[in-house]
């Protein structure tokens, strides 16, 4: 607006002038009015240069706000990714901690069940150990039986081992008088051969039973077979005690009747196998070795 006004006031001046002022005041006058006109020329240039400067600038400034929120937005997303990295880290940090944890746990599981299994394999041991042993010791019993005992009739006597127990079957005719609970002569001496083997072992317990055929009693003291095999069993016993000295807490007596019987009673044969008194021994394990020092 300067530069404006100062050409209009020259050109006023000129005007005004031209009558008079002279040639030479003219000519000076005309050529500041040229220098202004190129200074104003030369302003415009520069103000255009520097809009154009403005303009590159801005344009520079705009690419560096541009490149600035890229980069910012590059740092955010860097820094993200290392939060992830740390969180996954930390995650798993944690899981082989846990990991470890649960390694140690099944570790000791394990352990405890290879030690559980070691266990049961020893107590299966021992009881086979213990099996074994109870069966030798019911061979032992046998044949000390069998060697006290001698050479009896086998329908009379038997000594076996059944279901790890010893047996000592002895028949009716050989013990008892039909339909009678007192013992034979004959039987006392099979009896003392017994009580010998059984004294020496006073650490063995014993039941002996009354066993009979299915026919009924009739008449007399003995009401039915039920007494009769109590009084029979009750008969042997009382004869180990009073006459063998064997201790009465060892031994237990009981009446089967007809209901245990070894074969059918449809004949006189089964009948007479079925009436029998039997001497039954469960030995204990701690006996053992006692029964072979004494063997």
């Amino acid at each position: 607006m300067k530069l404006k006004y100062l050409m209009f006031a020259g050109v006023l001046s000129l005007m005004l002038g031209t009558s008079c002022v002279s040639k030479k005041t003219f000519k000076a006058e005309s050529a500041k009015l040229t220098d202004l006109q190129n200074a104003h020329t030369s302003l415009q240039t520069d103000l255009r240069n520097c809009e154009a400067s403005k303009l590159d600038a801005n344009k520079k400034l705009e690419n560096l706000e541009t490149d600035k929120k890229s980069l910012e937005s590059r740092i955010q997303d860097l820094l993200n990714q290392i939060d992830y990295l740390k969180s996954n880290n930390n995650t798993a940090l944690k899981q082989l901690s846990d990991l470890s944890v649960i390694s140690s746990s099944q570790a000791e599981s394990i352990k405890k069940s290879l030690d559980n299994i070691g266990a049961k394999d020893m107590y299966i041991k021992d009881l086979q150990s213990a099996i074994s042993r109870k069966d030798s010791l019911n061979m032992v019993l046998v044949m000390n039986l069998k060697g006290a005992i001698g050479n009896l009739d086998d329908s009379d006597i038997e000594i076996k081992v059944e279901k790890s127990a010893v047996y000592i079957s002895i028949s009716d005719k050989l013990l008892f008088k039909s339909g009678s609970y007192e013992v034979t002569d004959q039987a006392m001496s099979v009896l003392a051969k017994v009580a010998k083997v059984l004294k020496a072992q006073p650490d063995i317990e014993f039941i002996v039973e009354g066993h009979t055929d299915n026919v009924p009693i009739k008449g007399g003291l003995v009401k039915d077979n039920w007494d009769l095999s109590v009084l029979r069993a009750t008969s042997v016993v009382r004869i180990l005690q009073n006459n063998y000295g064997l201790e009465p807490k060892r031994m237990t007596a009981g009446g089967r009747t007809e209901y245990v019987p070894v074969t059918d009673n449809t004949t006189p044969e089964g009948k007479a196998k079925n009436r029998r008194t039997r001497i039954v021994i469960l030995p204990q394990l701690d006996q053992f070795f006692k029964l072979l020092e004494t063997k």
